[in-house]
């Protein structure tokens, strides 16, 4: 029974990658150059908390290797909003809604000239603990989460721009 569900889904996946070979479709990472350029990036974000966070999961999407020398630099600004939300009887919040947005501009070293720009916003929620402790790690946890998320949404933003570039 179990190797009758292995070959089934292997005849499945076949059958789809036959589909889609036929469609022209092309993954976003294939000989596109989208990695090879991502990598190229070197991210200039502003000092702080959330700058550093963001410029590190950035690193790590873009798989930016050190030592490499640049063909695009990004720059960032960022802006971080905190609402209180869910209020208890005594007009205290017991949640908060973090959102982080950065603006960006893709700037191509060789010619100085600025060749993408736009913004990316993600939006998390956190509990507002009574101990001081709690409160503050659950917002530091929900700037890494918002950072990732932002970072993310960048990436996919400039790889699908790079792949329509060429």
């Amino acid at each position: 029974m179990r190797r009758v569900r292995r070959l089934a889904a292997l005849a499945l996946a076949l059958a789809a990658s036959a589909a889609v070979a036929g469609c022209g479709f092309q993954p976003l990472y294939g000989d596109l150059g989208v990695a090879q350029n991502l990598a190229a990036i070197e991210v200039v974000a502003p000092e702080g908390r959330s700058g550093h966070l963001i410029r590190e999961s950035l690193d790590d999407a873009f798989a930016v290797r050190p030592g490499t020398p640049p063909a695009y630099r990004m720059d960032l600004t960022l802006g971080e909003t905190r609402i209180p939300r869910g209020l208890r009887v005594d007009n205290v919040a017991t949640r908060y809604e973090m959102t982080l947005t950065a603006n960006y501009k893709l700037t191509e070293l060789a010619t100085g000239a600025v060749v993408k720009s736009g913004t990316a916003a993600s939006t998390v929620t956190y509990d507002s603990a009574d101990q001081p402790y709690a409160s503050i790690a659950a917002q530091q946890d929900s700037q890494e989460r918002a950072a990732a998320e932002t970072a993310r949404r960048l990436q996919l933003e400039l790889a699908a721009w790079f792949a329509q570039r060429r």
